[in-house]
């Protein structure tokens, strides 16, 4: 039965490319993953999240897409050191941004290589939280999030992508604005392939 579903697999992974050819033009949809920075600015100092995500895009016309994302950023570790200096201690914080974002993306150079867009998103930032380790953490990062919690968010953005026939990179940066008693400013960048069709 495994050699069945590889020998399906490898397949439809080779049958993809003369497929997509056979269409003549790339753009109908895109999928692709990437990798987030999330700059963090309610906490003190400025906490830097890295992870992954991904997207999926249908195009309405050569100008506009709908597109819906997700994406997993890692808990943050930090390193704090005594007034002296002499004594340095490892601390997770426990904190991991989810984000899911749905919106219009605004492409302007049709269906040419390279295309810059803009978008406007919005969704939902969840923050989950752990305690389940013995280690102590810390867990007050922000203002109401040291437990978990589910705020909206908005996603205002803008970026450049380039293509060589179907598989390309793309680079987003832009603001994710969560509300939680007034709104948060986070710088947010985003880079990774994608492949249209």
């Amino acid at each position: 039965m495994k050699r069945i579903v590889w020998f399906a697999i490898l397949s439809v992974c080779l049958a993809a490319p003369s497929l997509v050819m056979a269409q003549g033009t790339y753009n109908h949809a895109e999928v692709g993953v990437f990798a987030d920075y999330l700059r963090f600015s309610p906490s003190t100092p400025d906490s830097n999240f890295v992870g992954i995500g991904g997207r999926v895009a249908f195009n309405v016309s050569s100008f506009t897409a709908i597109e819906a994302e997700v994406n997993y950023d890692f808990e943050r570790n930090f390193t704090t050191t005594t007034s002296t200096g002499g004594t340095s201690t490892f601390v997770r914080s426990r904190l991991r941004p989810i984000t899911a974002l749905f919106g219009p993306k605004f492409q302007f150079g049709g269906s040419s290589p390279f295309r810059v867009f803009v978008t406007g998103k919005v969704g939902l930032i969840n923050f989950s939280s752990s305690n389940s380790s013995v280690t102590t953490g810390i867990t007050n990062i922000g203002n109401s999030i040291s437990n978990g919690t589910t705020r909206f968010a908005a996603y205002p953005g803008a970026g450049i992508e380039g293509f060589w026939g179907p598989i390309g990179l793309r680079l987003d940066v832009g603001d994710e604005i969560y509300v939680d008693n007034g709104t948060f400013n986070n710088l947010r960048v985003t880079f990774g392939p994608h492949i249209r069709f």
